[in-house]
């Protein structure tokens, strides 16, 4: 892979399959300035070519993405944060391709999830898409769109990929709701 170390794979689920963890860290707001861990989806989507030092998280309007975006203008060439539920997975990440998003993150829509990684998978219509696409704890979803708009913010500005092997603080930096 382009970054050694940036996929490590780390959680077993029912010793079956493993999850590939991606992390990111948000820059700004400052109150957010935690390195949060996503999961890619298991069979859909494109990977990350390149690492982005400085990015726009817009969380989409409507947060669910399953339709036209009033604030698509504002995704293109910049990552969408969109929330689980109303149409699949893949569904979204094809919304926000077509408004010119480099990469979708969807966060659980269960706003307690503060452990659980869901797993994203192909819906049945036998479509594609190209851009990557990753799976966010609800907890860590809400939390930043909770601080977008208790700042009046539009958009968060976060580092992504981030290869926490070349963190020696990487403990130090996850959101003090993540409990391991």
């Amino acid at each position: 892979s382009l970054f050694p170390g940036s996929f490590l794979p780390v959680l077993y689920l029912s010793g079956l399959r493993i999850h590939d963890y991606l992390y990111f860290q948000v820059l700004s707001p400052g109150d957010i300035r935690y390195i949060f861990t996503a999961t890619p989806a298991k069979d859909f989507g494109g990977i990350f070519h390149t690492r982005y030092e400085q990015i726009h998280l817009v969380p989409a309007e409507p947060s669910e993405a399953c339709g036209e975006l009033s604030n698509g203008f504002f995704i293109q060439d910049q990552i969408a944060l969109v929330e689980r539920g109303g149409c699949s997975f893949l569904s979204k990440t094809r919304v926000v391709q077509e408004h010119g998003g480099r990469a979708v993150i969807i966060s659980d829509n269960a706003v307690d999830n503060d452990s659980f990684y869901v797993e994203m998978i192909q819906d049945s219509t036998q479509r594609t898409a190209d851009i990557p696409a990753l799976f966010l704890l609800g907890r860590d979803g809400y939390m930043i769109r909770r601080s977008l708009e208790q700042h009046g913010l539009p958009w968060a500005i976060i580092s992504i990929p981030v290869n926490v092997t070349s963190i020696p603080t990487f403990e130090l930096l996850q959101p003090p709701w993540t409990f391991w």
